[in-house]
């Protein structure tokens, strides 16, 4: 079984309510910087196989709430592309290009909207935390 990020409620009592999107942006908060890692990744270790979609809704409701971002740090969510290394949720930054730039910052090369060396790069959440 899969190891869960920690649940951000009080141990005692019923068991928490789990948050899938507060899950994700724990996960993606630990992708280190000049890393990526996939959506279908994140799903499959968060228990679901088939949730890459609910991944990308995760990632485009991150760092919106500013209620939220003034307790937590923001979500990397440039450091998450599909399962080929290309940035398909480009489109959901501030501009085109937005996505690429973060990544470059890093020192993650892009070519074509895809990261150069994926799979060198690939940073996969099961492997790494278990």
């Amino acid at each position: 079984m899969k190891k869960s990020p920690p649940p951000t409620a009080q141990a005692t009592g019923p068991a928490p309510e789990r948050n899938y999107f507060a899950d994700v942006h724990e996960v993606v908060r630990l992708v280190p910087p000049g890393r990526v890692t996939s959506y279908g990744a994140i799903a499959h270790y968060l228990g679901a196989k088939r949730g890459s979609r609910a991944v990308g809704y995760a990632l485009m409701a991150a760092n919106l709430d500013a209620l939220t971002l003034q307790k937590e740090a923001p979500v990397p969510a440039h450091r998450v592309v599909n399962r080929l290394g290309q940035l398909t949720g480009r489109h959901h930054f501030p501009t085109p290009t937005a996505m690429q730039e973060r990544l470059e910052a890093e020192g993650v090369r892009v070519e074509d909207d895809a990261v150069v060396e994926f799979k060198k790069l690939y940073w996969d959440p099961s492997q790494e935390l278990g």
